[in-house]
């Protein structure tokens, strides 16, 4: 593992650890119930429905662990992290939710301050035709959540660039986030990046759909899923934005250590088996 690639997965470890402590805060945060009123935020999550691994914010939620840091959160689903809705929520200051560094090199006066998954975990799903990157020219790719500029459209450039091709090669399909998986495998889409349960299910309803590439393989550096929010709402109410990261950081915890209560708010909640 190479020194950036390290401090690419302790960062997040680092910032939960100084919000909130060891890894016995768990245990600790569980006595220390909200003794004031419960503060409103809209927290928002990139697909609709969610996949699963954004899904830290209904875990947070269904297990009490919003409102044991005095938080009212009401999740938004956004068609996508560059969705306009998404973009003109996070800029007006309603909503915290993911923004990629795309939008504020456009201009909007935003930071990230958390990440929930430092790795990738899609690949970028391929007809049975295609073989290699090569392949792709010509061919009809995802830009679903937001077109130019999306997850998927900077998924196809990248894929596109690994074989010398550049994005005039292909032809880049809009669309919902909901149509990813339908879209591939009706064969409207030739490639789009897809969440594992989602290639799970592409894979079993059309035999000969496969993974061309893993994303945390064609960009080890990428950091995904970044919760940002506008940088006035930062300054003006710093401590609710921290305690709602704060219960984040405690439902992403619990995901890996409480399998048996995380997984039934999954499958509610991203309306997949």
């Amino acid at each position: 593992m190479s020194g950036s690639r390290k401090w690419m997965v302790a960062l997040p470890l680092f910032a939960a650890a100084v919000l909130l402590g060891d890894a016995g805060m768990t245990a600790a945060a569980a006595q220390a119930d909200c003794k004031g009123p419960l503060r409103k935020i809209n927290v928002g999550v990139s697909v609709s429905p969610p996949n699963v691994v954004h899904t830290t914010p209904y875990v947070a939620q269904a297990l009490g662990i919003f409102a044991k840091h005095c938080i009212d959160a009401n999740i938004i689903q956004f068609d996508g992290g560059e969705s306009p809705a998404a973009t003109a929520a996070v800029a007006q200051g309603t909503a915290i939710s993911n923004v990629n560094d795309v939008a504020i090199g456009r201009g909007m006066k935003a930071k990230q301050f958390w990440g929930l998954a430092p790795r990738p975990p899609q690949v970028y799903a391929v007809g049975e035709n295609i073989k290699t990157a090569a392949d792709l020219k010509g061919k009809r790719l995802s830009a679903a959540g937001g077109g130019v500029g999306s997850f998927n459209w900077r998924m196809g450039r990248e894929v596109l660039r690994s074989a010398g091709l550049d994005v005039a090669d292909a032809q880049f399909i809009s669309q919902g986030t909901a149509g990813r998986l339908p879209g591939l495998v009706a064969g409207q889409l030739d490639a789009v990046a897809l969440h594992p349960e989602d290639m799970y299910l592409a894979m079993k309803q059309k035999p000969g759909i496969h993974s061309l590439v893993s994303i945390a393989d064609l960009l080890p550096l990428y950091m995904f899923n970044a919760y940002g929010g506008s940088t006035e709402w930062l300054a003006r109410d710093r401590a609710l934005i921290r305690d709602t990261l704060a219960a984040m950081i405690e439902a992403n915890r619990l995901i890996y250590r409480e399998k048996d209560k995380v997984v039934p708010i999954m499958v509610k909640a991203t309306t997949k088996p």
